[in-house]
C-alpha cells in the first residue's frame, strides 16, 4: 500500500496520543507490515499549557507542524480537541490538516442526533457548539459544576488514574448530558475514551478520537 505519509501532533497527554495511534493502526485496513501508514509522531508533552498559555501553545504547536512537513509528512493530524483552537498555527505548515471537532460533529449528527451532548474542556466545548451548530446540531453543555468534575477527572487520567472511580465518574457526566436532553453524546476530549464506553451510554457515543483514526486512514491509507 502506498498513501501518504501522516504526521501527528501528540503529547497532549501522551497516553490520548498513544490509544489514536492504536486505533489508527487497528483501523487501517492491513495485511503486511508495507499495508501500514507511514506515521512520522512527534509526542511532545512540553508543549506549553493550552487552557493557561495559548499563545506560547500555538507557537509551539506551529513549529512541531513545521517539523512534521520538513521530515516528510503530508497529511497532518493532532489527538487533542481543545489544541484545535490553534488550528490556524498548525495550518501555517502549509500541509492539509484534518480537523477533529469537525470530522467528530459531521459523524455525531450523522447518526440523526440533533442535540448533542459535549464532554469536553471548556475550549473544546467552545469549538464543538461551532462545529455542531454548522452541522445543524446544537450542543449539550455540561453544568458548571460537572464542567469542574470533569476537568478533575480529566486531570486524574494524565496523571495515570483511569481506575473504576474515574470510570463512574465519567459514566455519570454522560448521564447527565442524557438527562439534559442530549440524543447523542460526543467524546470530545481525547482522555474520556480511556474511561467511557458506548455500552456505558444510553445514547450513541461518538469517540473523537476514533473519528479522526478513521479520518487519517481515509487521507493516508
Amino acid at each position: 500500500m502506498g498513501g501518504k505519509v501522516l504526521g501527528v501532533l501528540g503529547g497532549m497527554g501522551p497516553a490520548a496520543t498513544l490509544a489514536f495511534l492504536e486505533r489508527l493502526q487497528a483501523l487501517t485496513p492491513a495485511t503486511t507490515d508495507q499495508d501500514h501508514i507511514h506515521v512520522i509522531a512527534d509526542i511532545n508533552a512540553k508543549i506549553p499549557n493550552r487552557h493557561e498559555q495559548p499563545e506560547a501553545a500555538g507557537r509551539t504547536l506551529g513549529e512541531m507542524a513545521a517539523r512534521l512537513r520538513q521530515a516528510g509528512a503530508q497529511v497532518l493530524a493532532m489527538p487533542c480537541n481543545t489544541a484545535h483552537a490553534h488550528a490556524g498555527a498548525v495550518r501555517t505548515a502549509g500541509l492539509p490538516f484534518i480537523d477533529m471537532p469537525v470530522e467528530t460533529a459531521r459523524a455525531a449528527t450523522a447518526t440523526g442526533a440533533r442535540r448533542i451532548g459535549v464532554l469536553a474542556t471548556p475550549g473544546g466545548e467552545a469549538l464543538y457548539v461551532q462545529a455542531l451548530a454548522a452541522e445543524g446540531g446544537e450542543a449539550v453543555r455540561l453544568s458548571e459544576a460537572d464542567r469542574a468534575r470533569f476537568m478533575a477527572v480529566v486531570f486524574g487520567v494524565k496523571g495515570g488514574d483511569t481506575g473504576p472511580e474515574q470510570k463512574a465518574a465519567m459514566r455519570d457526566l454522560a448521564g447527565a448530558l442524557v438527562a439534559a436532553g442530549a440524543e447523542g453524546v460526543i467524546a470530545g476530549c481525547t482522555e474520556v475514551p480511556l474511561l467511557l464506553t458506548a455500552e456505558a451510554v444510553a445514547v450513541p457515543l461518538t469517540d473523537s478520537t476514533e473519528v479522526l483514526a478513521r479520518a487519517c486512514v481515509a487521507a493516508c491509507a
